[in-house]
């Protein structure tokens, strides 16, 4: 199981809020900087990975009870427009209750999605 730490840039402390978030060897800033792809001149927005080894449901809303629109395949990567407060999920991430944008009405548990964060990366929507 995967899990991420929050990092901190004040005197380089880590910090955990509600999700346990660290790798076997520690993971420095740069190293989940790695995961992140760069904003690309289109979209302006940063894409992240999903969870080695797992199909991702893609649902319509922010948590289960919304239909399933799609199923990310295996090594997908997404953007993030916004994020949001939904259904509580426990995933190889952690445990949390943010959801992703990663399309128009379409949102993924940010149990399953590599941003190196147990916060926000993106604004909340809206």
């Amino acid at each position: 199981m995967l899990s991420r730490r929050m990092l901190t840039t004040v005197g380089g402390a880590a910090a955990a809020l509600g999700l346990v978030l660290a790798s076997a060897g520690g993971s420095s800033a740069v190293e989940i900087a790695a995961y992140r792809t760069a904003p690309t001149a289109t979209t302006g927005v940063a894409r992240y990975p999903i969870a080695p080894g797992y199909r991702v449901n893609v649902r319509s809303g922010s948590g289960t009870k919304y239909g399933i629109v799609r199923t990310l395949p295996l090594g997908a990567s997404v953007p993030i427009y916004c994020q949001t407060p939904g259904e509580t999920i426990t995933g190889p991430y952690g445990t949390t209750n943010l959801w992703d944008n990663i399309a128009s009405d379409e949102f993924v548990s940010d149990a399953y999605v590599h941003t190196g964060s147990d916060g926000y990366v993106a604004p909340r929507c809206g």
